[in-house]
């Protein structure tokens, strides 16, 4: 395995967060929560926080929030595994919750919560900056990504379950498929590096880079 394939942001299910100094205000954090090995994501500015992904575990997740102050969770899709502990996580902080459009009504009946709509082309804010919402329809109806734009070092993305290291997440008919696929080509590639850093609800990191030139496989090997 070349340098240039090496893992990037591996943690283990169970084990200690990663944490990164992404610039010098902003701060991520990555652990692995639950039994599916998902990954949430703590980015903080000075001391607030967007928290992406409360899957599960609440209280681990509250342990590594050490008590900073929640400004918002966004959860980037409805599917179970990824909201287990959003209620918790919720009551705990008094935060803000968002989701995809589409998700809402299923992630509002799924926890008990109460969401405020993302859309595309729309922003989550994180200090003095912002987290663009990029919708990418195919894993679930309202799927959403999170850009971080850094002007001094790599872009940074939070793909839920739509992007991995390999190819898009799972779907269930060619329709979707071919949904998810233009969404990622039109709005991910297009617009983002390829040094720009790519970080999924489960597993490892990866680039752009790295997944670039493997698209046209991807259409072909299909859903």
């Amino acid at each position: 395995m070349s340098a240039h394939e090496l893992p990037i942001g591996h943690v283990e299910p169970g084990g200690p967060p990663l944490r990164q100094q992404i610039t010098l205000e902003v701060e991520l954090v990555k652990v692995s929560v639950g039994e599916m090995d998902n990954n949430a994501y703590l980015l903080t500015v000075r001391d607030e926080t967007v928290v992406i992904d409360a899957a599960a575990e609440p209280q681990r997740l509250l342990e590594t929030l050490g008590g900073r102050p929640v400004r918002t969770v966004v959860t980037t899709h409805r599917h179970s595994d990824h909201v287990a502990a959003l209620a918790a996580v919720a009551e705990a902080t008094g935060a803000r919750l968002v989701c995809g459009e589409a998700d809402l009504a299923a992630i509002e009946e799924a926890t008990g919560t109460t969401q405020q709509p993302l859309r595309d082309g729309g922003v989550v804010p994180l200090g003095l900056g912002t987290l663009d919402v990029i919708t990418l329809v195919g894993h679930t109806p309202g799927s959403v990504a999170l850009g971080l734009r850094v002007v001094e070092g790599p872009d940074h993305l939070f793909t839920g379950d739509s992007l991995f290291p390999g190819g898009p997440g799972r779907t269930q008919s060619p329709e979707d498929f071919a949904s998810l696929m233009e969404d990622l080509e039109s709005k991910v590639f297009r617009h983002y590096d390829d040094d720009t850093v790519v970080h999924p609800g489960h597993g490892d990191d990866t680039t752009l880079g790295r997944e670039r030139p493997h698209l046209a496989e991807w259409r072909a090997r299909g859903w």
